[in-house]
Parts: structure tokens; sequence; C-alpha cells
């Protein structure tokens, strides 16, 4: 039988790639977005879902299940971006982050999981960052939001093994997608004493999503973890040097690391 696949985010950019590319591999897939009536055109269903509202997931779990009776794979992909002096983010916004990609998927997961242990069945995969194994200066609120949903995986994997129901991370690095149309941005304020550091380090952010690669990468990634009998913890996306940031960080000694990491972003 087909896999049927909930995408939350699905309308655009890493979700839209991925339910695209899973329906050419003759799967089912249902995305979500908060508006659907603003995308017609979508080449699959979308459902109206947002994850700070436990009503609208457990509406668009359940609206899933009358059209397929069973829900095989989830793929908590919603998220925001934010960036700024974490002295002169304001508290609300870094809560907000906090509630979308962190709260957000713990609460698709916990609607999702007496199903899945309906089938003894299911696999979640939960789309987080290479920023999240770092914190990355003027992006540390998103690195923390990220971070904290890959740590919280690992516990939530053992917890669930015995139900033969899957999770694993995906850590996407920088991909050519609209986040950044989406993203907070704390203003770059004249009178701030971060003013010329973090417009500089603002401005080379957009420029590498700009540069990304084509979102397609991690949608055959998701593709290979759906087909793999007992998927990793944690898997990554991304050019090489973004990769292979996360072994320099594993091995090279704190200070050195932060070292590189200034000068990348010339601070």
């Amino acid at each position: 039988m087909s896999k049927i696949v909930l995408i939350t985010g699905g309308s655009s950019g890493i979700g839209k790639s991925v339910g695209e590319y899973l329906i050419q591999k003759g799967m089912i897939v249902f995305g979500t977005s908060r508006n659907p009536q603003n995308y017609p055109h979508s080449k699959f269903p979308i459902i109206a879902l947002d994850v700070t509202n436990s009503d609208t997931i457990s509406s668009c779990i359940q609206t899933v299940l009358d059209a397929e009776g069973r829900l095989d794979v989830v793929i908590n992909n919603a998220g925001a971006g934010i960036t700024g002096p974490v002295e002169e983010i304001p508290e609300e916004e870094i809560k907000r982050n906090f509630e979308t990609n962190f709260f957000g998927p713990i609460n698709v997961i916990k609607a999702v999981l007496p199903q899945m242990r309906k089938q003894n069945s299911g696999l979640i995969i939960n789309i987080t960052s290479i920023a999240g194994y770092m914190g990355l200066p003027y992006r540390g609120v998103y690195s923390a939001s990220k971070g904290a949903l890959e740590l919280i995986t690992e516990a939530f994997r053992m917890e669930i093994k015995d139900f033969n129901i899957q999770m694993t991370n995906i850590a996407p690095g920088d991909f050519a997608t609209n986040i950044a149309a989406g993203r907070f941005h704390a203003p770059v304020k004249e009178a701030s004493p971060y003013k010329e550091k973090y417009g500089s380090v603002l401005k080379a952010i957009d420029e590498d999503v700009n540069k990304g690669n084509n979102p397609i990468v991690v949608a055959e990634m998701v593709y290979k973890v759906i087909a793999t009998k007992n998927p990793k913890i944690h898997y990554k996306a991304g050019a090489f040097m973004q990769k292979f940031s996360i072994v320099l960080k594993c091995i090279l000694p704190d200070k050195v690391y932060e070292k590189l990491l200034l000068n990348h972003y010339k601070l």
C-alpha cells in the first residue's frame, strides 16, 4: 500500500519540495498551512493547521484519518526563522519562535502517537537545522529552538521504541527557500551597540540562503529515510562545509571552534 504522509508547512519551500517528490514516488501526501486557501494549485491537498493551536492539529489529523484510515509518516517541517542580538529580541518573539519550532512539533507528535500505536507502526521525521548543532551569532534563538528539537527527539525515540514507532531528525543547512521572507528580524537600531556587526551578519545570512542548494536534496533524503528499515537518529543535508562544521565542533577545543565562527562571520 502507498504510504500516507502528512507534512506540516507543506505549502512552500522544503515542505512543498518534499511533498511533490514523495508523490512522484507513489505516496499519498497531505500538506498543511495556516492559510490553505492561498494554495489552490498545490499538487497535493493542503489542510488548515497552525502548530501553535492544538485544536487545528487534532482537526488536521482527523481529516487525514477520515480520508485514508491511517497515517504512516509525519514530517514536522513547519518552522520559523528569527535573527537578532539576543539582548534586543523581545521576549514575546523568543517565546513565539519556540512555540513554532519546538512546542509545535511536540504537540503534533503527541497528537499522532495514539494513532500510530493503534497501527503498531509509524515514522516521525523532525526537520531541524544544522544551526541547531551550534550557537550561531545573531541566530542564537533559532539555534536554541532547533537544537532543543534535536535533543528531545533522542529522548522520544527511546520512549516510543516498544510501539514500533520510529523517529528521526533531518538537519538541513542553507537551502534556497522563502524562509527569510517569514523570518522575524530584530531591527538594526541606529543606537544599538550591535548595529554594525549585526547588520553585516544579517546580510551574510540572507546571501547564504539565496545561494543555497535546491531543496530537492532534502526531499531525496526524506524519501531515503522513509525507505530505510531502521533510520538513524540524526541526518544532515546541505553543503559539505556546513555538514563538516558539526564534525569540527566535536573534535576541536571549544575556543578554537568559536574562533572559526568569529572568523567566518567577520566578528
